[in-house]
């Protein structure tokens, strides 16, 4: 008889094991739920900007080249042994200094006879110019000591011009390149010596599309540099074609820049170039950052106060807006803010509409470069 109680209670406690299992089982998904449902989600950091209106300086963007303004390959103009290199790579020149020198060991021996062969003649003019004057001399032998005379000076005239010739000197001052011939060697006219540029000043030689030809002036302002957010250099424009190039559809510009003498910037070098136009007041910018670009437009979130559970919070509120022009890190904004609204700048990739948010603005990600965001510096 026990056993069978026992038994009985044994199986009564198994199916009331069973029927709790099932019963938790089946109210579980039911009761995690509705906990998150009713459980607050924590406000999303995010950093903010303030909408401004400020006033804008438009330009033309465009890229150039440098080219330096005083810029050439040098060569000789007269074939000869190469007798003396006086330069070294990379080393600055003054206008006039002897850069090479080839041998003119020949041309020397010969100025000496030629000297003195225009000596006889001036000495035969002077004889020819006084018997001539006395009555004692005839007139053809005074034009034929006239003319010898001038025979001799212009040989010497031509023979010191080769002398001259073989000295290659710097026809300005600057920076002078790699030497590219050797001590001995045999030069034809036309063989480059070596690169002689003058990097004081550059050139930079730009196109722009022509619908934009008509706002480019001679002696506007440009900025330079070698990355589109560091246009460091200033210089004015100098010179623009008149025609448009019917293939291209643009216009050749070329603009005068001092440039420091850092060697940032060689000729040849790609460059970024604005030609700044003149400023435009009242414009409504906000960091690009803050715009988000979807399939329906362009939107940003704007912070705005709201009043939640008797606390007030900031609340995340979607705005499409229409944005123009784009410039150092900010964007144009023709329609859908005002100035004064604050939007995000950065923090939305996870953002909703109506979520709450907290403000962080202790680093502003706006003015950090995308460079080193992508490398955590």
């Amino acid at each position: 008889m026990k056993r069978r109680i026992v038994v009985t209670l044994v199986f009564i406690l198994a199916i009331g094991l069973c029927a709790g299992l099932v019963w938790f089982n089946f109210f579980k998904d039911k009761m995690i739920k509705d906990f998150f449902a009713n459980m607050k989600a924590p406000p999303q950091v995010v950093s903010s900007a303030k909408v401004e209106s400020k006033t804008w300086t438009p330009a033309v963007s465009a890229i150039g080249t440098a080219r330096a303004a005083n810029g050439v390959e040098l060569s000789f103009e007269t074939p000869g042994i190469v007798k003396e290199i006086k330069f070294k790579a990379n080393q600055n020149i003054r206008k006039g200094e002897v850069l090479v020198q080839l041998d003119d060991t020949v041309e020397r021996a010969d100025l000496t006879d030629v000297q003195a062969a225009v000596k006889v003649a001036e000495s035969n003019f002077e004889r020819a110019k006084t018997l001539s004057s006395r009555g004692y001399g005839t007139e053809a032998n005074f034009d034929q000591a006239s003319a010898a005379l001038a025979a001799a000076r212009s040989r010497l005239a031509r023979l010191e011009a080769t002398i001259e010739q073989k000295a290659l000197k710097a026809p300005f001052s600057g920076v002078i390149g790699i030497p590219r011939i050797d001590i001995g060697q045999y030069l034809q006219p036309g063989t480059v010596i070596a690169s002689f540029q003058d990097l004081s000043t550059m050139k930079v030689d730009f196109t722009v599309p022509e619908q934009e030809a008509s706002k480019i002036r001679l002696g506007q302002e440009v900025r330079v540099g070698v990355a589109d957010n560091d246009l460091r250099f200033t210089g004015q424009i100098t010179g623009k074609d008149p025609r448009v190039d019917p293939k291209t559809r643009l216009v050749s510009v070329q603009a005068t820049v001092d440039i420091e003498k850092d060697g940032s910037v060689l000729p040849g070098q790609f460059l970024h170039v604005e030609a700044i136009l003149p400023p435009e007041p009242n414009v409504i910018t906000i960091p690009q950052t803050a715009v988000i670009t979807s399939l329906y437009g362009d939107y940003v979130y704007t912070v705005e106060p709201e009043e939640k559970d008797g606390q007030k919070v900031d609340v995340a509120k979607q705005v499409f807006v229409k944005t123009g022009r784009r410039r150092g890190g900010v964007v144009e904004i023709m329609s859908g803010l005002q100035p004064g609204q604050q939007v995000v700048a950065s923090g939305q990739n996870k953002l909703q509409a109506g979520a709450t948010v907290k403000i962080n603005n202790t680093i502003d990600l706006t003015k950090i470069g995308a460079t080193k965001l992508a490398t955590g510096e």
